[in-house]
């Protein structure tokens, strides 16, 4: 496991800051964790007060990322943070901007629940999200986790995972067309799923940034727009 020797200052307020804004960020990572679970089974059992509780959850991240923002802003403008503690300000920064992002796939997710169930239509495709949901959350608990340890071997694992999720989203799509091009009639009622699938597939997408960030955190290394096979490169190049 990968360590980050955030600087130790004299001043007990500055290093209750840096813990504060890390505390705050995992926390702000829990609530779009728990979105997205509920997301998933709002729309695998057509819950619609649980879609509900999704869409009003999103307020709540909303203020967090505005409290995050101005919280780093003060840091950066107050404290004048270097090396390491810099590293962490900015990739903090950049991080809650996935995270909100995250908590908007999750809110699409849970509006194609509730449309579903409005037209009272089943689609086929169901199974094919319930295990692309599955993937993914556990996606994104691992991201936090390897954010809240500094931990740059479970932060390629993302990067390798979420390439695999996009493999499964392919063939689920492809799958899906097949079934909308058989009867034309299934294409209205296949598109919801369709949707909340993508939305999925682009929660994975933010969760490799949020490993992308980690590692720059961690190794001082920019290892975006790389494949998971060039940031492992890059990795044990630095080590």
């Amino acid at each position: 496991m990968d360590k980050l020797n955030i600087d130790q200052h004299i001043s007990q307020q500055y290093n209750a800051v840096l813990d504060d804004l890390k505390t705050e960020f995992l926390e702000m990572g829990g609530v779009v964790e728990q979105q997205i679970i509920d997301a998933v089974q709002a729309i695998t059992k057509l819950d619609d007060e649980l879609a509900q509780k999704v869409l009003t959850v999103e307020k709540e991240v909303d203020e967090r990322e505005m409290a995050l923002d101005d919280l780093c802003v003060q840091i950066i403008a107050r404290r004048q943070p270097t090396a390491s503690d810099l590293r962490l300000v900015m990739s903090i920064s950049k991080a809650t901007r996935d995270l909100e992002r995250m908590g908007d796939e999750a809110k699409k997710i849970a509006k194609m629940a509730i449309l579903i169930n409005e037209t009272g239509d089943l689609p086929a495709g169901f199974s094919e999200l319930r295990n692309l949901g599955r993937r993914v959350q556990q996606l994104v608990n691992d991201t936090l986790t390897a954010f809240a340890r500094y931990d740059v071997n479970t932060a390629l694992q993302v990067a390798r995972e979420d390439k695999a999720i996009d493999k499964e989203y392919d063939t689920a799509m492809r799958e899906l067309i097949t079934y909308m091009m058989e009867d034309p009639r299934n294409i209205s009622r296949s598109m919801n799923i369709t949707w909340a699938l993508r939305a999925l597939e682009r929660i994975g997408d933010h969760a490799s940034n949020i490993a992308e960030h980690i590692i720059y955190l961690v190794k001082g290394l920019d290892v975006r727009h790389s494949s998971a096979s060039e940031m492992q490169e890059k990795v044990q190049q630095d080590s």
